[in-house]
Parts: C-alpha cells; structure tokens; sequence
C-alpha cells in the first residue's frame, strides 16, 4: 500500500537567528500570528486519517491551532543535540569552532555527545517506514530539522544534503511511497 505523508514545519518559537539546538520554548506572538495567517492553508490537512506531532511544545501548539488534535509521536523528536541543547550556533561556534567543524564534516559524528547526523536520519527514516496502512493520508507537525531528515531518507541522497534543505516555519512537503520507496510529492492547491 502506497502512503502519503505530509510534513508541516511547526510555526517559529524565537527569531531565526536565535534559534536553539533542542528549543523546548512555546510559540512566541509572531508564531501565533503565523499560524493564524495561514490556518485557512492549512486547516483542510487535518482531515488526514493520521494526525500525528513532535513532542515539541511549538509542534504540539501548531498541531493544537490548526485543529489536528495530534498524537504526540517521541520518534519524531528533534535531533539529540548533547551537550549543545539550549545553545545557538554562535554559542557553540564560539566555545567549541574545531567541535562544530568536525560536526558539521561528518555525518556519523556526534562531538556534542549526542545524536549523529546518521542516526537522527535513520531515526526519521524509521518512523516513516513503520507508519500504518490506511486508507487516507497522514499529517505529521514535527520541527524543521525533523523535515529535513525525512526528505534526506526519502530521497536517499547523502546525508551531507541535509545542510542544503532550507524548512520555513509552517512550510508543508508531502512524501509518497512505502517502506525504504519514498519520493517527493509536489501536489497543486487541489485536493
């Protein structure tokens, strides 16, 4: 059975450049008024026979305001990030540059004592495959880094790919397939 799952990047927590490895923050006043912008979008996904969430506090409030009522999903939590989580790139960049380099280098390393690159994908890449068979379609709130992860497992490319895909706040990407056969799907406005 084919499925299609669609991905919908949780509305912003913090300005872009202030984002945090692992930010457990809840929305902030623009990402509410995101969120109601684009409801009318967006809204018509939560006819999905599957409503699932990040267990994020903004993946849960995105999912909550956009009338999905989603299950909480712990495999589709963001990347372990170790001993960096609560910090932003320039924090780390600063204290640990050789750390970051190394990381941002290899896929299979985790420096910050956390979650590899590798496993995080594979992490994603196994929640994908192990989705139930309905008859419908799935939708999935889950952070922009989770997104990022999925369409790196479902188009199979390097994982070094990972750091070209850019994951806007409440951006969707639906993907079709099955089990280890995953592939974009660009779909109209039409459903």
């Amino acid at each position: 059975m084919t499925h299609r799952v669609t991905l919908v990047a949780a509305a912003r927590t913090s300005p872009r450049l202030a984002e945090r490895f692992d930010d457990d923050r809840p929305l902030d006043q623009a990402g509410w008024h995101e969120v109601q912008l684009v409801a009318h979008t967006l809204v018509p996904l939560g006819a999905a026979e599957l409503r699932y969430c990040s267990p994020t506090p903004r993946s849960r409030a995105t999912g909550d305001a956009l009338g999905y009522a989603p299950m909480v999903q712990p495999a589709l939590r963001d990347c372990d990030m170790g001993r960096w989580r609560g910090m932003t790139l320039a924090e780390v960049a600063a204290r640990e540059p050789a750390a970051v380099a190394a990381w941002l280098a290899d896929p299979g390393g985790s420096p910050h004592g956390g979650e590899s690159l590798l496993a995080f994908i594979g992490r994603i890449g196994s929640w994908l495959d192990t989705r139930p068979a309905c008859d419908g379609f799935i939708v999935a709130v889950a952070e922009p880094a989770v997104i990022r992860a999925a369409l790196v497992y479902a188009l199979n490319v390097p994982p070094t790919a990972y750091w070209n895909v850019d994951v806007r706040p409440l951006s969707t990407i639906t993907l079709a397939g099955a089990p280890g056969r995953w592939s974009l799907s660009l779909e109209s406005g039409v459903r």
